[in-house]
């Protein structure tokens, strides 16, 4: 046996989003957000389910942070739905702040530690109508949100997030079209992605102000999703150059300009087929966006392998025989599956992608940079599989192939932090099945199941495990 020991004081935790979760879709005031619209688009939904109920966590809010401190985790991170609290995009609406006050000071009741994430894709639907994220004044609109929940919360909650990964909110959502508003536009998308960065430099600069003015220190950061990328021939430039090109829009374009200041020259170049980014940079945006931060979250959930396009094809343009791709400006670079095993949303499983990411954040951005001379500390925000798991005729879930993937990943991390990374907390992706935005209900993240014909709680053995990992801060590896 090999126990693997985590670092005094690792963080551990579990995540959900509202729009995933809450329900109550327009109860107490809430406005439709973009996903709410969506879900009544035909087609757009695999399921075509919608987000009126969820797991109904909005009226099971006291259920479920007990159900989190009978497992055991100490830290919950959450997002708030900017259409419950501002359903105009602009407007405070007091009754949406008073649901997330409710849940924040239950969970200090419970000695669980709050983790507040700001914008988890449920844009209000009046601001998209106003030219959502391709608009510069939702980015001043955001701010505005983020000195508003502060407002009520900045005294409850000692750590937040701005955005939670603002590629989907550009490119999967303005040129992949899968995620609200779902269109296709690479544009739109470029334009997007500048003023979703933008927002959150301009955030971190409103909760700064506000909480130095009450005499506090939250930490603020962010979170990113990491998809390492490798060439299907690593002797081919052209499956190269496809790797570096999708490394670029997918890891690098939002790094660089969190940690550096600047958009990567190259990606800039590759995206210009559509649209230069510089052309929505104005004076000071940059300086915004580099504002320091005190923790980067990061998402992961795998990685992948490309090649390039097909012979006689360009890497930018319409995609070839496909639908809509949300690499602008490398549409035509190819997915190249691995002799690996798949989680049931079709992506592949390799710890060790984890493993070599965390080296490389440490080593080329976090290591030397943000406010202080060591760095700026990662927390995984995301990890988690989806599988097809079903309840035995006992009602218990051994969902042991989840199980085995929370297992793996942390592996990866410790010997990541025993490599030198500086990591901090892992937080598992989900505590509940929820709807899997385009997906719907079909597929399953949660370690707790939700029987959605009752909305009850279904603790899996994945969440048994976990529980004693939190508990031991490790576990013994056979």
């Amino acid at each position: 046996m090999t126990a693997i020991t985590f670092p005094p004081g690792f963080r551990w935790g579990v995540a959900t989003a509202a729009a995933q979760v809450e329900g109550a879709a327009h109860e107490d005031g809430k406005g439709d957000s973009i996903w709410d619209v969506l879900c009544r688009r035909p087609g757009a939904i695999d399921d075509a389910s919608n987000i009126e109920v969820a797991c109904d966590h909005y009226h099971r809010v006291d259920d479920d942070v007990a159900l989190i401190k009978e497992l055991g985790y100490p830290t919950y991170r959450f997002s708030v739905s900017w259409a419950r609290v501002m359903p105009d995009g602009h407007t405070v609406n007091a009754k949406g702040l008073d649901f997330y006050a409710h849940l924040v000071d239950a969970l200090r009741a419970a000695g669980i530690e709050p983790w507040l994430t700001l914008y988890h894709w449920d844009l209000p639907q009046a601001l998209q109508e106003e030219g959502g994220w391709t608009a510069r004044s939702t980015a001043e609109a955001f701010a505005d949100y983020a000195r508003a929940v502060y407002a009520r919360l900045g005294g409850k909650v000692d750590t937040w997030t701005t955005l939670n990964e603002p590629w989907c909110s550009s490119f999967l959502s303005y040129a992949g079209a899968e995620h609200a508003p779902a269109v296709n536009e690479p544009a739109q998308a470029v334009a997007a992605a500048h003023h979703l960065m933008l927002g959150h430099g301009l955030a971190v600069r409103a909760l700064r102000e506000a909480a130095a003015a009450a005499g506090r220190s939250p930490r603020i950061g962010i979170t990113l999703n990491f998809s390492p990328t490798h060439p299907a021939s690593p002797s081919s430039v052209v499956d190269r150059d496809a790797a570096r090109r999708v490394d670029g829009t997918q890891n690098r374009l939002f790094l660089e300009a969190l940690i550096h200041g600047s958009y990567p020259a190259d990606v800039v170049a590759d995206m210009a087929t559509w649209a230069d980014i510089h052309d929505w940079v104005r004076a000071g945006d940059m300086e915004a966006i580099s504002e320091p931060i005190d923790v980067l979250g990061v998402n992961f959930y795998n990685g992948q392998t490309v090649a390039g396009p097909e012979p006689g094809r360009m890497f930018g343009g319409p995609a070839a025989g496909a639908g809509p791709s949300p690499h602008v400006g490398s549409e035509n670079v190819r997915a190249e599956p691995q002799d690996l095993p798949v989680t049931d949303m079709g992506w592949q499983v390799e710890p060790r992608d984890l493993y070599e990411l965390l080296l490389r954040l440490d080593r080329e951005y976090t290591s030397t940079a943000g406010p202080n001379a060591a760095g700026i500390p990662i927390v995984i925000t995301e990890n988690g599989a989806a599988y097809r798991d079903e309840p035995d005729a006992h009602g218990r879930v051994e969902d042991l192939d989840r199980l085995a993937y929370i297992r793996d990943h942390l592996i990866a991390v410790h010997d990541a932090i025993a490599a030198g990374a500086r990591v901090e907390g892992y937080l598992v992706w989900s505590l509940l099945d929820n709807f899997e935005w385009a997906r719907g209900y079909t597929k399953r993240f949660g370690i707790v199941r939700v029987d959605y014909s009752t909305l009850a709680r279904i603790p899996k053995a994945s969440a048994e495990w976990f529980s004693a990992v939190v508990r031991n801060n490790g576990f013994e590896l056979d």
